[in-house]
């Protein structure tokens, strides 16, 4: 699948200013700028460092600027359940002048692309309820939206603190 007027590529080293310049505007745009502590050189180590933790894909207008206007930052994760690999989609996002085109629609197809290449047996996402919009367009393309899922999360001082300094592993 194509986009008049757009490329999409693999992000590299040199994408991260523009990565991070996206990740911000999807904060913004999910009211969570608050949450956002990362910076280039934390981005372009997590994903271009000796460990990637994570892929992306960017989207660049097909112009003499080669302005990025969207992005999708992805790993792998695993299901016990199916004993595979799967890909697990952490943001998509498109800039809001830019939404309509088939860009969105580009970058999950890419994506499904390369799970099944990988040999995935499922691509996963999450979003929030709010966002009808995205819904739609995420059941429109052939996603099913889990309604008895929730996201459980430890961050900062509760990660930090969790299950105490008694808790271990035992083996």
């Amino acid at each position: 699948m194509t986009v008049p007027g757009c490329a999409l590529q693999p992000a590299v080293p040199a994408d991260a200013p523009d990565l991070l310049r996206l990740i911000k505007a999807l904060a913004e745009y999910e009211r969570l700028s608050h949450l956002v502590v990362t910076d280039e050189a934390a981005l372009a180590e997590a994903l271009f460092g000796a460990h990637p933790a994570a892929e992306a894909l960017i989207v660049r207008e097909d112009d003499q600027k080669r302005s990025a206007i969207a992005f999708a930052l992805f790993f792998t994760n695993f299901s016990t359940f199916l004993g595979r690999r799967g890909l697990w989609l952490e943001d998509l996002f498109v800039l809001p002048d830019h939404r309509g085109r088939g860009i969105g629609k580009l970058l999950l197809t890419s994506l499904a692309d390369t799970a099944r290449a990988r040999g995935c047996g499922r691509f996963e996402w999450s979003v929030l309820d709010w966002n009808a919009s995205a819904i739609g367009f995420y059941e429109r393309m052939g996603a099913t939206i889990l309604p008895d899922w929730r996201i459980a999360r430890v961050t900062g001082e509760a990660l930090a603190n969790f299950g105490g300094a008694s808790a271990s592993v035992r083996s």
